[in-house]
């Protein structure tokens, strides 16, 4: 396309490109880790102590300072713990991302020789066994090796020292990347020396990871050796490069192996800049031309690399071994995804920026005007009064409650930016509040910290400290927060954090945080710490009562439990819109399900075609907004013309049809810890053609979307997985699986979903102009048999917006089943207490081979009622019509 041809040109002042952005050889403890001498260690068997919940034992080097390993471990979880036997200093542990410090069982030895002792637990099903010499830590199913921990004497500890002073008259001697780095023209001071971590761990059997993010990579990460390693180190990266894995807003390091009869992960609890080397064992291509007959039959491995700038080796390993028993692992580790507030499921309206209020109230009347629903409208940094956070431009913003009140009167919402950085200005109260508090990063002399942002001169809040999250929180009081109202919610930007010609756009590594920690221990939860603070004062603002919304672009392993993250500053292009579904998979995979991409691109300009095939696909993801940077044209949905507008409405209210399905798989998620999108080898495990797919893929466990990323298409190919039927939701029509790949043909209206034999589907039979519409229609099921003719599903329900459902159990959760010709609806958690007006008017039944003579409904304490129905012979459908029964209540339908 031309328009992809055109320069991209940043917004940020002075942006000098990607080249700010460094390469794993310009980072010193990445190359004294890989270029080596690597030190051998040896396990101290003689030291070895069974404590209460575990065991110890040192570790002692060719040369150099003993460690200690701290090892617990259950049938879920094996957790490695390494420092310095006597460190002298302590070195940072990573706070507030796990929810609870995993609890091991007692051990027991159950071998013990010279070389080597073996530690299971339980009822015998695993074991770790520990090799004196050389140092190996391996994990076992029975006898059969799932991980080796150093398995290739990777194991790195920079031990904590004192700065060598020189000998009085003698120059001091330093090595220049030990005590000082410097890159480009930043000097960064390294008080504590080298203090680099790394090790290496082989999974065995296993030749697909997956996980890592945020890169925009394919779902399976790819082979390292001969590229850069993937970088977790969060950064503002501005129409970041494609197919690369240089850091970007957020990072999770969270791996997942799969295999066809196991999954496994690695979860490497490090907040410092981390970089992973992955190498697939055979390579993919070592035997590509050899004979089938001569090749080798060399079991795989996948041998992993982590290297962190500081901190402490922490390092679990998630036993499955199903994929969903991975996901729910770490979910009870890092914390469940939080339950949103139903209108967040909805579609947002986002610009940088709408211009005044009556911009956003024109902008509000068109999706009412055109029957497009939505419920939020977001306004970026020019809505404040000079980029000061918690203010409103007095002239286009001048009175902001009557805004809310405005869009509350349409029960739809408004969100706000509010980034870390804080104008400096001795004139604005909030900012000498924060300055007066200490609630600012120091620089290396002591002093505030003052980088550059949208403000210009700025100095950084520091969230790491629990009294600045306090006082942060604070500020959403409406009271506090003049102009707010219980209907902004937040949104918080820039938080890498980003620091206009700071060293890569970011803060120096040598600043200083509450504690008297650097900067370099806790980058990768700068982002994390803020978005807490925003969800708590969230909280806080409505007296413990109702369920935040705060969208973060920077985040960590745990920021599931706060909200919603996106990918940042993407470009209007097909390339992107494709690159957009792999990275939501792997969000989704690393915990984080509520998540999205900017519709539309956020840079540049989308022509028709694309805008529309990037709302099929953003109406298909969980997080669903479409936003635009303020050098680019206007896009609203109706300013294309009709065909667009019509194929934009459509796909706008389907998605508002099926937040009944969407909103059952949040409860999954926060339940369970299955996100609402999975991989097609999450629900297909055995399915080794699905491990690589990521251009389509599972909505739950019912739906399958296969969006069309192509110009022009005409047809897509869809893999069917599975010795399921499957039935495309638009003309019903039933596939059958594992058949290869399906040619289906496609018009620019066409979204390619289909839904899974066996399954129940809950959707609203109309939407109305907002998600709080929603309660007046009511639902219908869409029954999808398999081949035996059965099907089952749920639906979970309670108010959409408080903790009631938590707090005082209000909540419904019903279990749909049609077995043997009988659909039943029954109570899956009796628990639950919400008392639901709503009733089930339509149940429509595909893949139905017979007309039905009759059909009954039959409720405990009433007469049966005959049940009015409709039969499509083409199509297989029989549609159950005029139900009207309550949700609530049990009750049969009998087809005969």
């Amino acid at each position: 396309m031309e328009m992809a041809e055109e320069t991209i040109v940043s917004l940020v002042p002075d942006d000098e490109g990607k080249q700010k952005f460094r390469k794993c050889d310009q980072i010193s403890f990445y190359r004294r880790q890989t270029l080596g001498p690597n030190l051998q260690y040896r396990a101290c068997l003689d030291t070895l102590v069974l404590t209460e919940r575990g065991a110890r034992v040192e570790l002692e080097p060719d040369c150099g300072v003993r460690l200690i390993l701290s090892l617990s471990a259950s049938d879920e979880t094996v957790r490695v713990q390494i420092d310095e036997l006597q460190p002298i200093r302590t070195r940072y542990s990573v706070p507030d991302v796990l929810t609870k410090e995993p609890v091991g069982e007692p051990l027991r030895v159950a071998k013990e020789t010279r070389d080597l002792v073996s530690l299971t637990w339980g009822e015998k099903q695993y074991q770790v066994r520990v090799w004196a010499c050389p140092f190996r830590l391996e994990v076992l199913c029975g006898e059969e090796a799932m991980v080796t921990f150093n398995s290739r004497d990777k194991l790195h500890f920079d031990t904590l020292q004192d700065r060598p002073s020189a000998e009085p008259g003698q120059r001091q001697q330093d090595d220049s990347s030990l005590w000082q780095e410097t890159w480009r023209e930043f000097v960064d001071i390294k008080a504590n020396g080298p203090s680099s971590v790394g090790a290496d761990l082989c999974l065995h059997g296993y030749n697909h990871v997956y996980g890592l993010p945020e890169h925009a990579d394919s779902l399976k990460l790819s082979d390292t050796r001969h590229g850069e390693p993937y970088r977790l180190y969060n950064l503002d990266v501005f129409a970041y490069d494609l197919h690369s894995r240089l850091g970007l807003y957020g990072s999770v390091p969270l791996v997942l192996a799969h295999k066809t009869n196991q999954s496994i992960g690695v979860f490497w609890l490090n907040t410092s800049e981390t970089l992973v080397d992955v190498q697939y064992n055979p390579q993919e291509t070592e035997e590509e031309g050899t004979p089938p007959m001569k090749r080798r039959r060399v079991p795989p491995q996948t041998d992993l690399r982590w290297l962190s700038e500081s901190g402490l080796i922490d390092c679990m390993v998630l036993l499955g071994p199903s994929p969903s028993q991975v996901m729910s692992q770490y979910a009870q580790l890092t914390g469940y995804q939080a339950l949103p507030p139903l209108f967040s499921l909805g579609y947002h309206q986002c610009r940088w920026n709408y211009e005044d209020e009556a911009d956003v109230k024109a902008v509000d009347a068109g999706f009412d005007h055109h029957n497009i629903p939505y419920d939020v409208i977001w306004l970026d940094i020019e809505h404040t009064d000079g980029k000061r956070y918690f203010t409103w431009d007095p002239v286009c913003f001048p009175d902001p409650v009557s805004l809310q009140r405005h869009l509350e009167d349409r029960k739809r919402k408004l969100v706000v930016i509010n980034d870390p950085h804080i104008k400096v200005d001795p004139d604005w109260s909030l900012y000498c509040e924060a300055r007066d508090g200490g609630h600012f990063v120091k620089d290396r002399e002591g002093q505030i910290y003052q980088g550059s942002c949208w403000p210009g001169d700025s100095n950084y809040l520091d969230f790491s400290s629990p009294a600045t999250r306090a006082w942060y929180s604070q500020r959403f009081a409406l009271e506090r927060y003049s102009g707010s109202t219980s209907s902004l919610f937040v949104w918080n930007d820039m938080n890498e954090p980003s620091v206009f010609g700071g060293p890569e756009q970011t803060m120096p590594k040598d600043a200083m945080h509450h504690g008297g920690w650097e900067h370099r221990e806790l980058h990768n939860l700068y982002g994390f710490h803020q978005h807490m603070a925003t969800v708590q004062g969230l909280i806080t603002r409505s007296g413990g009562l109702e369920r935040p919304f705060a969208l973060s672009r920077s985040f960590f392993a745990g920021s599931q439990r706060l909200g919603a993250v996106w990918t940042g500053d993407n470009v209007a292009s097909w390339d992107y819109l494709k690159i957009s579904i792999p990275m939501i998979l792997s969000l989704s995979l690393a915990g984080i399900s509520f998540c999205g991409a900017d519709v539309g691109g956020f840079v540049k300009d989308p022509d028709p075609e694309l805008l529309v095939r990037w709302y099929q696909a953003g109406a298909l993801t969980p997080f669903f907004r479409g936003h635009a940077a303020m050098n680019t044209k206007r896009r609203e949905p109706w300013l294309f013309g009709d065909q667009v507008t019509s194929a934009i409405r459509c796909v706008i209210q389907q998605r508002y049809l099926l937040l009944p399905y969407w909103y059952t798989l949040f409860h999954q998620a926060h339940t369970a810890g299955l996100p609402p999108l999975r991989p097609l080898w999450v629900e297909f495990p055995a399915d080794q053609d699905t491990f690589t797919v990521d251009h389509q893929y599972m909505i739950g466990g019912a739906l399958m979307a296969c969006p069309v990323t192509e110009p022009g298409a005409t047809e897509v190919k869809v893999l069917l997985p599975g010795s399921e039927v499957w039935y495309d939701i638009q003309s019903t029509k039933l596939f059958r699986g594992n058949r290869g790949l399906l040619p289906l043909p496609v018009t620019l209206d066409t979204v390619p979903v289909f839904q899974r034999g066996g399954t129940v589907v809950s959707r609203r039979t109309g939407c109305g102009s907002c998600t709080a519409d929603l309660q007046k229609h009511p639902l219908s099921l869409t029954v999808a048999l398999d081949s035996q003719g059965g099907a089952e599903g749920e639906l979970y329900l309670d108010d959409g917006h408080s903790f009631r459902y938590r707090d005082r159990r209000e909540f419904i959760l019903r279990r749909f089943s049609l077995r043997s010709d009988r659909l039943i609806c029954r109570c899956a958690n009796p628990e639950g207490r919400y008392q639901s007006d709503d009733v089930v008017q339509s149940v429509t039944i595909l893949g139905t081979r017979r007309r039905p003579a009759n059909a009954t409904l039959q409720q405990p304490g009433y007469q049966d009622v005959p049940v009015k129905f409709l039969f499509d012979e083409a199509r297989h459908m029989l549609t159950l019509e005029d139900l009207n029964v309550g949700l609530g209540k049990d009750w049969d339908i009998k087809i005969l």
